[in-house]
């Protein structure tokens, strides 16, 4: 399906955590190049992958282990400088207890699952079992602890489960001092030769929809408040905690993610990211504002 020439086709995540982009791209008239599908990062990742969209937001890992096919949309992301909110683990034992336990992980996200292997096999030296499950798992002593992510964290964090609860990007930042990157805008590479002057048309909507929704999150969180349901001044200051710009401090981030994934064995080579510094520097992504390579 990428092979169409006249056609984009972009993957969107439906999440709270991007309503500051999906409600002003909701609102407006699509031109009739572009077609959007909505499906849960992981079924993005490989639609992306099957060539069945040409570019989408996909978790940080994806771009990681397939980077050699794609292009990083430079500018845009989605990511936190310390708590997310939305990215947690959920035991019934204290984290540093979880040697030799089994966690039971969400299908949702392969970034927040390396994200927790770094943080328990890295950081702290922990040796756990891992199946993919649900919360439900805990509750009935199947598993000792369970990764959610997205809204379903959101309404685990407001539940009475009794459970201890772990934010993954606190205890990243607390380890590194560096923002986390979850997730990426990333382009099949043929697609983005293919259909370069309509990627650059795309990036500019991208770029009005986020700078409209950071303009109207007030409004935007008391309309998504009640997915959770949370109230709207709750909804508001998760949303002021989710960042959406590549900057040189999170393209550091995302970096080391990749480096430490590689020193663990689960990354066979460090991807193309923008600098601002160190030896992946000489990889280039292409700035699909202008078509041209930049650092």
């Amino acid at each position: 399906m990428g092979s169409d020439s006249a056609v984009l086709r972009v993957g969107m995540v439906n999440f709270v955590n991007t309503a500051p982009l999906m409600l002003p791209f909701r609102a407006q008239e699509l031109p009739p190049f572009l077609k959007a599908v909505e499906d849960v990062p992981t079924n993005l990742n490989r639609m992306l992958k099957d060539g069945q969209v040409d570019a989408g937001l996909v978790s940080s890992f994806f771009y990681g282990q397939n980077h050699d096919g794609l292009v990083l949309m430079d500018g845009f992301c989605i990511s936190a400088t310390g708590t997310v909110g939305s990215v947690n683990l959920y035991s019934r034992v204290p984290i540093y207890e979880l040697s030799g336990c089994t966690i039971a992980l969400t299908s949702q996200s392969a970034t927040s699952i390396n994200l927790l292997y770094i943080i328990l096999e890295h950081f702290n030296r922990l040796s756990p079992a891992y199946v993919t499950g649900s919360f439900d798992m805990v509750l009935e002593g199947r598993c000792q602890a369970y990764l959610a992510i997205g809204d379903e964290a959101l309404k685990l964090n407001r539940s009475d489960h009794g459970l201890f609860s772990y934010d993954l990007a606190s205890i990243w930042y607390e380890t590194t001092s560096l923002p986390f990157v979850f997730a990426v805008w990333a382009a099949r590479r043929e697609s983005y030769r293919q259909k370069a002057p309509l990627f650059r048309q795309f990036e500019q909507i991208l770029e009005r929809c986020y700078r409209q929704g950071q303009k109207m999150l007030s409004d935007i969180a008391a309309r998504v408040c009640g997915r959770i349901p949370m109230s709207s001044y709750e909804c508001l200051s998760y949303l002021k905690g989710i960042e959406f710009d590549l900057s040189p401090e999170k393209r550091k981030g995302l970096r080391h993610f990749f480096m430490l994934l590689k020193e663990m064995g689960r990354l066979e080579d460090l991807p193309r990211i923008p600098g601002p510094e160190g030896p992946e520097c000489d990889n280039k992504v292409l700035d699909i504002r202008t078509g041209s390579k930049v650092a």
